[in-house]
């Protein structure tokens, strides 16, 4: 044997083996989750000018309910407080958008308490959630308090004290509302989801920095032009035609915020194709077809529901597997 053949290997030519992940990035949890935060900029600045600098209050309430309730929560079960991940204030923040203006400072309080207590934690605490959080604070705050999660306020340039939201008017009354106030905000509705401007450029901002996948709301978007289009041609007249389904009610938030959420979406891209693509196809059945006018809270719940079976189904083959 040659010198060479007995050459014990230096550290940096050993072969390593550990187990995944195998591929990192630069996001990591508390980045991404204060850079979604600091996202929502737009969407809280033109609720504020459009129903009033008074919605503070429900932003503030729904936040700091939602991280007393993971800080007692996490103290219960002797885990260390995670408050300062963003996590948990993302999610306050997102259910408070949710909410419609003047909504109770309570009821708000209660429904940050569900979606943290009930739709985070039952389930194990971050990652482990298998439904949005701040959707199911909403779905509680929906089930409970009914009326005043339906009691629309106009914004403060127009005329009218109360008003429907451009969904519900078309619905109920079969009275379509104008597309450009409805892209800029100045329509009845939820406090984020009014102005399709501002969640539209927070949602790019976030393709673009990476963290959230474009295949999502790209495919919802698909779906809802696609899905919308075919009814409105059976009915112009009755159905919304699809860019109304585009820019009315939470559609615009769902698909840029609710369901591209990391953990309750697939992962794989096949899997997020489907996933949006189901979602657009149960909101517009929910719209044309159902007794609400809005759909998009059911619809991403349904769906995430259905996350582990469309990631089973999608995942590639393992290397060397037979079929």
């Amino acid at each position: 044997m040659t010198s060479e053949t007995n050459q014990t290997p230096t550290t940096q030519n050993r072969l390593q083996l550990t187990t995944s992940p195998h591929l990192h990035n630069n996001w990591t949890t508390p980045r991404a989750m204060w850079a979604v935060s600091a996202a929502l900029a737009p969407s809280t600045a033109a609720a504020l000018l459009f129903f009033g600098w008074s919605q503070i209050g429900i932003l503030l309430t729904s936040i700091l309910c939602a991280a007393a309730t993971e800080a007692l929560i996490q103290k219960l079960r002797k885990q260390p407080v995670t408050i300062g991940d963003g996590s948990v204030v993302l999610t306050g923040w997102l259910l408070a958008l949710t909410l419609p203006p003047d909504f109770s400072l309570v009821s708000a309080g209660i429904g940050a308490i569900a979606a943290v207590g009930v739709g985070k934690h039952v389930f194990g605490g971050l990652g482990y959630n298998i439904f949005n959080p701040a959707l199911v604070g909403r779905a509680f705050l929906q089930a409970a308090f009914p009326v005043a999660m339906t009691t629309w306020r106009s914004p403060n340039f127009a005329d009218a004290v109360t008003s429907a939201t451009p969904l519900g008017a078309l619905k109920f009354d079969a009275a379509a509302s104008a597309l450009f106030p409805m892209f800029a905000g100045n329509t009845g509705g939820c406090l984020g989801e009014t102005s399709a401007l501002a969640v539209l450029a927070s949602g790019v901002f976030l393709i673009v920095i990476g963290i959230v996948n474009w295949r999502i709301p790209a495919s919802m978007t698909l779906g809802v032009l696609v899905f919308g289009t075919l009814i409105w041609l059976m009915n112009p007249q009755a159905h919304p035609s699809p860019v109304y389904h585009l820019l009315g009610g939470g559609f615009m938030l769902g698909a840029l915020f609710m369901a591209t959420d990391w953990v309750s979406s697939p992962v794989t891209s096949r899997g997020m194709w489907i996933f949006g693509l189901g979602i657009s196809l149960i909101v517009v059945v929910i719209r044309v077809f159902g007794g609400l006018p809005e759909g998009m809270m059911y619809a991403i719940l349904i769906m995430n529901a259905f996350v582990p079976m469309i990631d089973r189904f999608t995942r590639p083959r393992v290397f060397g597997a037979v079929a």
